[in-house]
């Protein structure tokens, strides 16, 4: 459960993205990381710690509390 739950994670934070119409590469710059930094977490290579979280939350525009009752929403579905 607790991977699974980590990698629900990463996929609402690749709709996020890509709700803000953003490739990893700009996503990238506004983090100032290597796009391949967004990848690997992306496609659970790396795994986030809360700090990572909230700033992409931040530069995405995103409440931390929206991200996680947007979590919540789509895990009851």
């Amino acid at each position: 459960m607790k991977r699974e739950y980590y990698d629900f994670l990463c996929e609402i934070l690749v709709l996020l993205r890509k709700e803000k119409n953003l490739s990893q590469k700009e996503l990238a710059e506004l983090l100032e990381k290597p796009q391949s930094f967004i990848s690997k977490y992306e496609n659970g290579e790396r795994r986030l710690d809360l700090i990572e979280v909230l700033y992409i939350c931040k530069k995405l525009n995103v409440s931390p509390h929206d991200l996680i009752n947007r979590m919540d929403e789509i895990w009851n579905e």
